[in-house]
């Protein structure tokens, strides 16, 4: 019994460290654990498509979509379609958003707290998408994926709702790094796309979570770069206008297919989701009669671009061809991501500038360069996340020397996309579009940091409306703050203070604590695993002055813990601020 306590004793320790900012060793531990979880997750998604691709491609080649008759292209896309269709009709019941757009709204909403059923459905329903050769990529359901897994982790462990935010990025962090091969590009990408901050405590479990995600995933796939390339370097000075140049023309793609994409959205909302991906899917078989390129992830394409073996014209026609099918994909809820489709779209864009390079001058840098900076510009321009996609050019080819002309072409493109067509991230704007609020302010980041268990008074004591004047004099002897006054209806919060002043100024035998003079509070209840953040929306949407912060212990049963007032969220964030 003893040694029971004791280690409940320290799991409340824990708990009250997670809560706030000191438990810097326990997160990592948790964020090594989620990076071994969600690369083992990633393992069983990317083998579930690789291997149902290989099952049926030409040649055993999970890329070769090119190399079936246009009546299976059109055939297996319109039936993926259908099959997306059925699948969403079943799960009619539970809200149907997936991929980085769901995870950024658990994280606005719902305190990152991710159910199971959407990650189940992302799963299947992201790997119908891409084995059936719809215009998404694997990306995006990874983060989906990776961040579920490490909410459930959390949320299973009971961890209060700031440590669960931070899982989610390690679980962001974890997928990008196992699914490009690419750690470092997976932590900026947790920081700049899914938690939107930079903080000290984030950092550690965060880098843990992809490197172990990484090296999980190396045990099992190829553990070279995704794009190999020879080491190419920008030959002459002369060439950064032209990357400038080439990074605001790729920063207009980026606007273009986000808006475009967002059109798609609108006119696709307006049709019933089956019909919806069954016309997604045969849109996208039509789109493949012209250039069978469009279908399925599409490296090998870029690959292909990259060594000069596909004329300029060819491959105008395969990228106007690619937007066009990943708006409409996209658009029309197809449930995989955007991200892989960026990066072939910019590789082709930088295609065609190193095409037109190539024939004014011999003497100027190899095609391959530009293809590479095509594909972190578009990155870059289509997340709003510059340094991830530096970060994941560099990993992905394995090439140092894109580091000083990538910057170039990456903010170029950032700036075009921004400033010259105003222009947010493409997951902001879904976001924005479907009636949700990203809150990001430096208040809101400070208050979802710290849970409600590291700021709430626990001294108060809980007592009937009337009471006599020993047990108020019992009450008082413990030094409570506040007394919680228990109703039928709804509870109410009192100080100390103005009880100990009746008792001082009358001499009733019998105290009714809701009739006396006092300033009492209006309370509703606020789970233990909040954070602050929730705790602030909670007061400012209620009537109440005041919370009381309760932990379920069953279907009826409450445990309280402890009082938190707007006075100790204030005061807390003062403390923070300076």
């Amino acid at each position: 019994m003893i040694i029971i306590n004791v280690l409940l004793d320290y799991l409340i320790r824990i708990r009250v460290l997670l809560a706030g900012k000191q438990a810097l060793f326990a997160l990592s531990l948790l964020g090594l654990l989620t990076g071994i979880l969600a690369g083992g997750v990633i393992i069983l998604f990317r083998f579930s498509i690789e291997y149902t691709q290989t099952f049926f491609l030409p040649g055993a080649d999970p890329e070769n979509y090119e190399g079936l008759s246009w009546q299976v292209r059109i055939l297996i896309t319109s039936a993926g379609g259908l099959i997306l269709g059925v699948l969403y009709y079943f799960y009619s019941k539970i809200p149907l958003r997936v991929g980085v757009i769901h995870v950024l709204e658990r994280l606005a909403y719902n305190e990152g707290n991710l159910p199971l059923k959407n990650m189940i459905l992302q799963f299947f329903g992201a790997t119908i998408a891409i084995v059936s050769g719809h215009s998404v990529g694997r990306e995006g359901p990874s983060v989906h994926l990776g961040a579920g897994t490490a909410s459930l982790l959390g949320q299973y462990l009971h961890l209060p709702n700031n440590s669960i935010r931070t899982l989610v990025g390690c679980g962001a962090a974890a997928a990008i790094a196992a699914s490009f091969n690419t750690p470092l590009a997976g932590v900026i990408f947790a920081m700049e796309v899914i938690l939107m901050e930079y903080t000290i405590t984030g950092f550690t479990p965060i880098i843990l979570s992809a490197v172990s995600a990484t090296a999980v995933c190396r045990m099992v796939f190829d553990t070279e770069p995704i794009f190999v390339v020879q080491a190419v370097d920008l030959e002459s000075f002369f060439e950064l206008p032209i990357i400038v140049l080439m990074g605001i023309f790729i920063g207009t793609i980026a606007a273009l297919l986000i808006r475009l994409t967002r059109i798609m959205t609108i006119q696709g909302a307006k049709i019933s989701i089956g019909l919806r991906l069954f016309l997604a899917g045969a849109g996208v078989g039509l789109i493949a009669l012209i250039s069978p390129e469009v279908m399925g992830i599409g490296y090998d394409t870029v690959n292909a671009v990259m060594l000069g073996q596909i004329g300029i014209f060819a491959i105008v026609v395969i990228l106007l061809a690619k937007v066009v099918a990943t708006s409409l994909c996209v658009g029309f809820s197809i449930p995989a991501g955007l991200i892989g489709p960026a990066i072939f779209i910019g590789g082709l864009a930088g295609g065609i500038v190193g095409k037109c390079v190539e024939m004014y001058s011999s003497n100027f840098s190899d095609i391959g360069l530009y293809v590479m900076l095509g594909m972190g510009a578009m990155m870059g321009a289509t997340l709003q996340a510059p340094l991830a996609a530096l970060l994941a050019l560099l990993e992905m080819t394995g090439n140092q020397n894109i580091i000083f002309p990538g910057m170039l072409a990456i903010v170029s493109a950032n700036l075009a996309a921004r400033e010259l067509f105003k222009s947010d991230s493409f997951f902001l704007t879904q976001f924005k579009g479907f009636g949700l609020d990203y809150r990001n302010d430096p208040v809101a980041q400070s208050l979802r940091r710290i849970g409600v268990e590291s700021v709430m008074n626990k001294a108060y004591i809980m007592t009937e409306p009337v009471i006599s004047r020993t047990v108020a004099n019992t009450h008082l002897k413990e030094s409570p703050d506040w007394l919680l006054i228990r109703r039928d209806d709804s509870n109410q919060l009192m100080p100390a203070t103005d009880l100990a002043r009746h008792l001082k100024e009358t001499d009733d035998d019998e105290v009714d604590l809701l009739e006396i003079p006092a300033k009492r509070r209006q309370l509703v209840s606020v789970s233990l695993e909040s954070t602050l953040q929730h705790a602030q929306q909670l007061l400012n949407d209620s009537e109440a002055e005041a919370l009381y912060v309760i932990r379920k212990l069953g279907v009826s049963a409450d445990r309280i813990y402890g009082i938190l007032t707007q006075e100790d969220i204030e005061k807390h964030y003062r403390s923070t601020s300076h």
